[in-house]
This record gives structure tokens, C-alpha cells and sequence, in this order.
């Protein structure tokens, strides 16, 4: 572990590799799990406001859970996380040439919206950790349906951190950034 500022960061962010494959994976983070995406405590207001930007681009499945549900539901440890279609699919998911993909983000790649999706599944498959003393703590969360990413990022000798660099900024800054980029340098010396 390693820490910079009030954050304590697995190691295994610098020195693991990572790539997403959606080739390979056909988008199945979206599809499969226990709960929805986290959200963080200004997300759901986010959603809300943004509904109109990103829902022509939703199921009707996935709208009729986000009307049934709210456009978030609180889970077992009370956290925020995005609706379920059939307690399986994102509500905001969606599906394109055989891949499954997120509905907000395809309004914001068309500049319907300034907001991207939520950050955790941006960051994915960095997973953050609120710790009572108010430091978070970034962790590489490994699940299968993400081996070919692994897989793909060996291949291409790109760190977590470096394949996510642009989320990270989005959520820590580039400041903690460079410190993340300077703490890679010093493991990397060792």
C-alpha cells in the first residue's frame, strides 16, 4: 500500500496490467454482479437532472426500472448503486452490435451531456474505500469476466493506473496523478 495525501493506494494499480477487451468481454460488468454501480452522494441528483439526455438512448426495460426504482437504490451495506433490470443488468446498460454499453455515456459522447457516467464505472476496475477517518483507499478489484483486459493489458505493458489515467483525473485530479505516476517510478526502482 502506499499512501499520498489522504489516500491510500494498492500497489497493484502500479504495478498490475490491465486493458479493457470489450471485444472479448462483449461489455459483461454491466450485465453481471451483485448490486449495481456505486455511486457516490452527488450522483443520483446527477442521473436525475441528466435523465433527459441519456434515456433515448436506454431500454424500455431500463426505463421502466429506473421509473419503478428511482435512479438509485440504496443496497444491503446502504450504499447508493445504479437500478437492476431483473437484478442482472444496469438499467442504464444498453446493447449495440452485440456489446452491452452505457447509455450515459453514449449522450455524453454526443455532447448531449457534460456527464460522462458514474465514476466508479469509470474508474472500474479500481474500486474506492471510505474509511471512517474520511481517507479512501483505491483497490484493484479482480473479477473474472475481466481476464482478457488483464490479459490485453500485459500485452501492451500498461499499468491500471496509466490505462485509467483520465478517470483518475476526473476523481483525484492531476496532481494525484503525477504523484501516482512518481510513486510508480520509485516500485519500479527497487
Amino acid at each position: 500500500m502506499i499512501e499520498i495525501d489522504d489516500k491510500i493506494v494498492s500497489a497493484d494499480l502500479l504495478r498490475e496490467c490491465f486493458a479493457c477487451d470489450l471485444e472479448r468481454c462483449k461489455g459483461i460488468c454491466c450485465v453481471e454482479g451483485n448490486a449495481g454501480a456505486p455511486l457516490e452522494d452527488d450522483e443520483p441528483d446527477i442521473l436525475e437532472r441528466e435523465y433527459p439526455a441519456y434515456k433515448p438512448y436506454m431500454t424500455a426495460a431500463g426505463i421502466a426500472a429506473v421509473e419503478r426504482q428511482g435512479f438509485m437504490v440504496v443496497d444491503s451495506d446502504g450504499d447508493y448503486t445504479t437500478p437492476l433490470v431483473d437484478d442482472a443488468q444496469c438499467a442504464y446498460a444498453y446493447e449495440e452490435n452485440g456489446v452491452t454499453l452505457c447509455a450515459i455515456e453514449k449522450a455524453w459522447a454526443e455532447g448531449r451531456t457534460a456527464y460522462r457516467k458514474p465514476i466508479s464505472c469509470h474508474l472500474y476496475p479500481i474500486r474506492l474505500v471510505r474509511f471512517s477517518n474520511g481517507t479512501v483507499g483505491l483497490n484493484y478489484h479482480r473479477w473474472s469476466v475481466c481476464a482478457g483486459a488483464r490479459e490485453c493489458g500485459r500485452k501492451l505493458g500498461l499499468p491500471v493506473y496509466k490505462a485509467l489515467r483520465e478517470p483518475i483525473v476526473r476523481r483525484f485530479g492531476e496532481e494525484f496523478y503525477e504523484a501516482l505516476e512518481a510513486a510508480a517510478e520509485l516500485l519500479k526502482n527497487r
